[in-house]
């Protein structure tokens, strides 16, 4: 069942929140010298700017829940006082930009500012930090943070479903309507400092997923790109939403789409597929999706670290004392270290088991090796993170109990914040790191241990130690979490494997020196070369070559609510008008005229494939115009075709793409001359028996010159994956035979060489020019790929100098899509309009009308 849709984005919080006009501190934005564009006019804006900007600084605006800053008031002056959050990854990817680049962040404080401070706030941040603060509510907050994105998406983009109250909680609307809201104060403030026509947005992470749409709303071609910093689930958990269309299209209304790993890609494309019906294909390297004429390009890349921030920490004094302290405590000890949030997904208590393992299984370990795990106070609360904390204690108390002596912990806690230094030093000493999360986006803890692993020359010194000296390091992360891919050297595992990852663990720390300094060296070229300025420059590039044909094509908008989209088609390309059309026919004399069947008359969904009344009484009417010359081209069966139009003497029937073509219904079917020998239909038919065995939901059709296998009732996917094999298969058997493989819209198709519905529109239009009746109005319309045949061939016809005159052409499409139609028509019913005006133009006018019209004119 479709998910809900709002004709109103506003009226989501409508009676729920009464959400204050944000202050308004921004100064307006000049885009070139004397022209203010003042975006807080209430008037109507049509979506782009028409001035040009020139000599506009480059700038990025980076849209964020939380901005890269810290907080505290002042006790003296009770003012508020900010610094900037060199931690933040939001921060150090300004690394990434060239130094002439204005970086402005928009996003909330990680406090509350009371409504009369904020406007005094706002300009503070601006003027210091370049920082746009969005002051939601704090009752929306709660519902918009704490509400729908932790306690809803965040444990559904871990693979957590409310299966039951007590084990999270179960879809709530009104949460859903104040993160809408959020979304919405949060584009509001981008649209206050934005130049549409040169700025880049770049927003982050699943807290503002429809926060593009509204962007794309006000600015049809605002250049936008959108990283998802958490995994991205399998379909099979992520329709479970109940609005997953409305956040799948939020997402499709940015240009450039990031993610950590192609799995979390692979599952957003599948959602894409099953739930959108959208197609994707890889372009000169880029994953593309076909979204209404633009192409929303995939990014795959994780996100690195900020090596000189860490370095930094290294170098101080107080982590080489550190370090010389941890050294002494845990001499004569291997040190396995644990860096982790107190989070479920975290998997902390299935690492202490593995450990328990560990020690059960190998007794001689028992004194020489310590698990030291750090815990990250948690990010959210609730009874699952304190099951989670309890669980944690009550295992390590076993493990110390039976494994440790007075002089021994096997595994030692440390629950307390842990300054930068101390961390770092923890990361140096260790001679194992592991990571154990079941579900986790990114996690950069191992690219820190790599780095840490490596040292500086400053702290080799502070050590006295050799700078040559060889570096080692083992790490054994998790199959799910986002680093995994990109670590080939780690020892991956699974993490509910207690004893897999027990046994990785053994390996680890009984490993040769010599491969840990091989795993070691490999991990730390790839880290440090693909640091987190690597990672923000690549993606700024993506997204300005997603970007690049913004104004070289026509766009506007379409749909309401939540379900809003851009359509973006070449310049030429318009929609035909009827009056347009129509007054072109009235003034014509000969005219030629080919309609496709299914889709264009007819519609796809239809399940009753029988022309209406409307069509054949339509239809009729234009075939009893003697100026008229009207075919219809479709790759159905001839049998299908004649049932059908019986009741249509005049009409010219094409059917299967060609082969077979009738002039009326008193003349005879020809066939093609071309290639009789069908003899390949007896190599085709058992290997498409053999895919429709294999593939639940497809089916043959058979063709007098044709077979034809439909997969539209199969899995998309899987009926995807299959049609491809297919087509491989075939082309490789028939590759000397005289037969085409072609695929289109769930279905390949095997045909003679050479047939198209291009061939019968040439032959239609050199008939009459050889009868003495050249056209001088050709209409075409067809929706499928294999009318663009048709549409070539009109093209190439009528330019030919056996033409007394080049009749006017309409070449129109059925759907707003790439074309090399000059036309286009919404539907089935569009078209079936269109038919209607012109067959009323074809009717013989009442006498008394004719009569008056004649004397009418004779009195002028």
């Amino acid at each position: 069942m479709a998910s809900r849709s709002y004709a109103n984005l506003l009226d989501l919080a409508g009676g729920l929140l009464d959400i204050p006009q944000t202050p308004r501190t921004i100064p307006r934005i000049m885009t070139v010298p004397g022209v203010i564009s003042d975006l807080d006019g209430c008037g109507k804006y049509d979506g782009d700017s028409d001035v040009s900007s020139s000599g506009y600084r480059e700038r990025k605006i980076i849209v964020a829940n939380m901005l890269p800053l810290q907080a505290k008031r002042d006790i003296g002056t009770g003012k508020w006082c900010f610094s900037l959050d060199e931690d933040s990854i939001l921060l150090q990817l300004k690394d990434g930009f060239s130094s002439d680049t204005e970086v402005v962040y928009v996003g909330s404080l990680k406090v509350e500012i009371d409504a009369h401070e904020q406007e005094e706030v706002s300009q503070k941040l601006l003027e210091t930090f370049n920082c746009i603060p969005t002051f939601l509510p704090s009752d929306l907050m709660k519902k918009f943070y704490l509400g729908f994105c932790k306690q809803q998406l965040w444990p559904l983009f871990h693979y957590m479903l409310p299966m039951f109250p007590d084990h999270g909680d179960r879809f709530d609307r009104l949460l859903w309507q104040a993160y809408v809201s959020a979304n919405k104060i949060f584009a509001d403030k981008v649209m206050e400092i934005i130049n549409p026509d040169d700025d880049f947005v770049w927003v982050h992470d699943y807290h503002l997923m429809v926060l593009p749409t509204f962007l794309r709303k006000r600015y049809n071609r605002v250049k936008l790109g959108f990283f998802l910093h958490s995994p991205f689930p399998s379909s099979e958990i992520y329709r479970t939403l109940p609005v997953r269309d409305e956040i799948l299209r939020g997402l499709l209304n940015s240009d450039l789409i990031g993610f950590h790993t192609f799995d979390y890609a692979r599952h957003f494309l599948s959602c894409c597929k099953r739930m959108l019906g959208l197609d994707y294909e890889s372009k000169r390297g880029h994953i593309g999706v076909d979204y209404f004429g633009r192409t929303i390009f995939i990014k795959i890349l994780p996100v690195g670290i900020h090596m000189g921030r860490l370095e930094s920490v290294l170098n101080l004094q107080s982590t080489s004392a550190k370090l010389k302290e941890i050294q002494e405590e845990f001499k004569g000890r291997k040190v396995i270290l644990g860096v982790d949030d107190m989070d479920i997904f975290k998997g902390i208590s299935l690492k202490l088991l593995a450990v328990e393992q560990l020690l059960q299984q190998n007794q001689d370990l028992k004194g020489k090796v310590v698990l030291v795990q750090i815990v990250n106070p948690a990010r959210s609360s609730g009874k699952d993170v304190l099951e989670a904390k309890k669980e944690t204690y009550l295992i390590a108390q076993r493990i110390n109990a039976t494994y440790g002596s007075n002089n021994y912990r096997p595994v030692i806690l440390i629950d307390r914040p842990v300054p930068r230094f101390e961390k770092s030093a923890y990361y140096a000493v260790a001679e194992c790191c592991i990571v154990n999360a079941v579900r986790d986006g990114m996690n950069l803890v191992p690219y820190k241990y790599i780095v840490c692993r490596q040292g500086t020359a400053q702290m080799d010194k502070a050590l006295n130690r050799k700078s040559d000296s060889p570096r080692t390091s083992v790490l054994v992360v998790s199959e799910f979490i986002g680093c995994s891919p990109s670590l080939s050297g780690a020892i991956r595992v699974n993490p509910w494997n207690i004893d897999a990852v027990a046994d990785a663990l053994y390996s680890a720390v009984t490993m040769q020196d010599s491969e840990k300094q091989l795993r070691h060296e490999k991990h730390y070229r790839y880290i440090n070369s693909h640091d987190v300025a690597y990672w923000a420059r690549s993606f700024m590039l993506d997204l300005e070559r997603a970007c690049k044909d913004h104004y070289t094509k026509r766009c506007w908008g379409m749909g309401l609510g939540l379900g809003f989209r851009v359509v973006s088609l070449s310049p030429g390309f318009r929609k035909l008008s009827v009056d347009h059309i129509v007054s072109a026919y009235k003034r014509t004399g000969k005219r030629a005229i080919f309609l496709d069947y299914d889709g264009t008359i007819v519609p796809k969904s239809s399940i009753n494939k029988t022309p209406s009344s409307e069509v054949i009484s339509v239809l009729n009417d234009m075939c009893n115009d003697p100026k008229n010359t009207i075919f219809i081209v479709s790759g159905r069966g001839k049998d299908s075709l004649s049932d059908w139009f019986t009741s249509c003497t005049m009409i010219g029937l094409a059917a299967e793409h060609g082969y077979f073509i009738r002039w009326s219904k008193d003349s005879e079917w020809e066939t093609s001359p071309l290639s009789p020998d069908l003899d390949w239909k007896k190599i085709v038919e058992p290997v498409m028996q053999l895919y429709t065995e294999s593939t639940d939901g497809s089916n043959i059709e058979p063709k007098e010159s044709a077979l034809v296998w439909h997969h539209q009732d199969a899995d998309p996917d899987f009926g995807s994956c299959q049609a491809k094999e297919l087509l491989n298969h075939l082309e490789s058997v028939l590759a000397n035979e005289p037969a085409v493989v072609t695929r289109g819209q769930h279905i390949v198709e095997v045909k003679p060489q050479g047939l198209n519905k291009g061939l019968v529109a040439e032959k239609v239009l050199s008939t009459m020019v050889n009868d003495g009746n050249p056209p001088d109005f050709v209409m075409c319309v067809g929706d499928d790929i294999s009318d663009e045949d048709m549409f070539e061939s009109i093209l190439r016809t009528v330019s030919s100098p056996s033409l007394p005159v080049v009749p006017e052409i309409f070449a129109c499409t059925v759907g707003q899509k790439p074309s090399k139609a000059k036309y286009y028509l919404d539907d089935p019913a569009d078209v079936l309009k269109l038919l209607q005006g012109l067959g009323a133009s074809s009717k013989p006018k009442p006498r008394h009308l004719a009569q008056f019209q004649v004397s009418f004119e004779s009195t002028v």
